[in-house]
């Protein structure tokens, strides 16, 4: 009984808000009072879950149909759930296509294209959910609290990245009203699954029974979760598999495809070697790539999980393209090089964007895959040259430059042991290294540099005290940023941080140092705005280690990348 209520609450709960996601009725925020009419006339269950909210009313009428249903189990509720938010999502989809046939420039169209793939991602990840919660061998309360936090705040990037996209302010205001319903109904759903410990002790039930106190960690790589074994390698890894990934220097696992452009492998290019890629794949899809610059745009798509790719180094072997929004190229749109399925991992790559500081925003990486990891890359562009979009990412001995905003994005992502260049920007305009998306306080999202040294370009270093150089600035609500054990060069403005538009968000953010060394490491001049802060006491760092944060331990030991989950020294 305790086991299918816990279940039940963990995902029924989620699944039920997502059921509306977009239902299209707008729900306004109620008043204190009338949070308790809205409470007082539903069940003792919905009215306790719903209690957590930001928009009570929302969350009852979501949640209402089954709450009397006293037959109805936690797999009535999940299946019921998941084939409604289907159609919703399906006929959301349609009406943002409708919405779009006022695009009258090129532009507006790709937005509304852009709209429906991440829409297709929200239904996507909610399947993926189905086949984490289906599983009998249940985690711990903690491990799926943590999958869920991860899938729903990748859904409200989604939303956000899906808004983001019109720049006609009539249109941008028609799909930020048709998706709002989305955006509380979401935010709904995070606030339930974020308050799970004390819903469970208002129904006097345990947050760990028997059977998830020893069930085994698991990794989100597939629709079938493939279980991690004691020695942290997914099981269906052979020993030699073991070894190969297991080495941090010298051997790699031996290739399924080989690209070569002067015809010595399989694939002249990496388009070719992905398309490809094992139906009914089982285990890693293993792709080395020989020197050359691949002039390509390349995307890992949704499906093509588990891909391992390597080169002959990050200065040898090179994905490059030039797409930018000065040519009429959403951002999301522009990367020469897209990670999307899970578990992608590039090792010895470089991945480039050359358009130059007057393209604008140019990506020349986008990361979207849940649980990827790069060791030894190099991502070179200028401004938006790293989008680290949704999910879980680790970088690790990785060259990133840019000017502009060049790592940003709303995903959890842990840049560590890396190099960050700044480079010369256009004539006007200063650098901000990061420029975080997180735009719900709940989200368990942020951009985190740990022990990694910021310099400026030989080109720069002339212009160094002339041109700002900025750690971040705040590009959404509750942008999230951590500056740790690093050495920043003496360009690096006093302030350290720069706002996005006057005291917007300056109050809500979160921007902090810790450990930091070097000449521009002093914080005595620093911003002295609420969001940021000087962080002295070292467990109050340690949330944004490799290990609490992105839930390290669990998966990185099997992307053969070195790491360290907590702090370096």
């Amino acid at each position: 009984m305790n086991k299918a209520l816990l279940l039940g609450i963990s995902i029924f709960l989620v699944v039920g808000a997502v059921v509306s996601l977009i239902a299209g009725v707008n729900h306004r925020r109620l008043t204190t009072d009338e949070d308790g009419q809205v409470l007082s006339t539903t069940t003792k269950l919905v009215a306790t879950v719903c209690s957590q909210t930001d928009y009570k009313r929302a969350c009852v009428d979501s949640m209402s149909s089954l709450a009397n249903n006293a037959s109805a189990t936690p797999n009535d509720f999940l299946q019921a759930a998941i084939n409604v938010a289907i159609e919703e999502v399906q006929a959301a989809m349609n009406r943002s296509l409708k919405i779009g046939q006022a695009a009258n420039d090129s532009f507006q169209k790709m937005a509304v294209e852009d709209c429906k793939e991440l829409l297709e991602y929200a239904v996507e990840e909610l399947q993926a959910s189905y086949s984490m919660v289906g599983d009998s061998n249940l985690h711990t309360a903690a491990d799926r609290e943590a999958e869920l936090k991860n899938w729903l705040s990748a859904v409200i990037s989604y939303q956000q990245t899906c808004i983001d996209g019109f720049t006609t302010p009539e249109l941008k205001n028609a799909i930020s009203n048709g998706i709002l319903n989305a955006t509380q109904l979401t935010d709904n759903a995070l606030a339930i699954v974020t308050a799970i410990p004390q819903i469970l002790q208002a129904f006097n039930l345990p947050l760990h029974t028997a059977a998830t106190a020893n069930s085994t960690s698991r990794r989100l790589l597939n629709n079938n979760r493939d279980m991690l074994d004691n020695s942290g390698f997914p099981a269906w890894f052979s020993a030699g598999d073991r070894r190969l990934m297991a080495s941090q220097s010298g051997g790699q696992p031996a290739p399924n495809s080989v690209v070569a452009q002067d015809g010595s492998g399989q694939y002249k290019s990496i388009n070719d070697a992905l398309a490809a890629y094992p139906k009914d794949l089982k285990g890693r899809y293993v792709i080395y790539v020989k020197a050359g610059v691949y002039n390509e745009y390349v995307i890992v798509t949704k499906k093509q999980v588990n891909v391992y790719m390597y080169g002959d180094g990050p200065r040898k072997t090179i994905v490059t393209g030039k797409k930018c929004r000065r040519d009429g190229t959403q951002t999301f749109q522009s990367a020469s090089f897209s990670a999307i399925g899970n578990g992608f991992i590039a090792k010895s790559m470089g991945f480039q964007n050359t358009a130059g500081p007057e393209g604008h925003q140019a990506v020349a990486l986008r990361v979207q895959s849940d649980q990827s990891a790069f060791y030894n890359c190099r991502m070179d562009g200028y401004q938006d040259t790293l989008y680290i979009q949704t999910h879980r990412q680790f970088y690790r001995n990785c060259v990133i430059s840019g000017t502009v905003d060049f790592i940003f994005g709303d995903s959890a992502a842990i840049i560590q042991n890396s190099l960050i260049i700044v480079r010369k920007p256009m004539d006007n305009q200063e650098n901000t290294v990061t420029a975080h998306g997180r735009s719900n306080s709940r989200e368990t999202t942020g951009v985190v540099i740990q022990n990694c040294r910021i310099v400026p370009e030989l080109l720069l270093e002339p212009l160094r005290f002339q041109i700002p150089t900025f750690l971040g600035r705040p590009w959404k609500e509750y942008s999230r940023a951590m500056i740790m054990e690093s050495t920043l060069a003496d360009f690096i403005q006093p302030a350290g941080w720069m706002p996005w538009d006057g005291n917007l968000y300056l109050d809500t953010l979160y921007f902090a140092e810790y450990e930091n060394r070097g000449p521009g490491a002093a914080t005595d001049k620093r911003v002295k705005w609420k969001g940021f802060h000087v962080i002295t006491d070292r467990n109050q760092a340690l949330q944004f280690t490799a290990g609490p944060f992105i839930q390290g331990g669990q998966w990185l030991r099997s992307t053969s990348a070195p790491f360290f989950l907590g702090f370096k020294t």
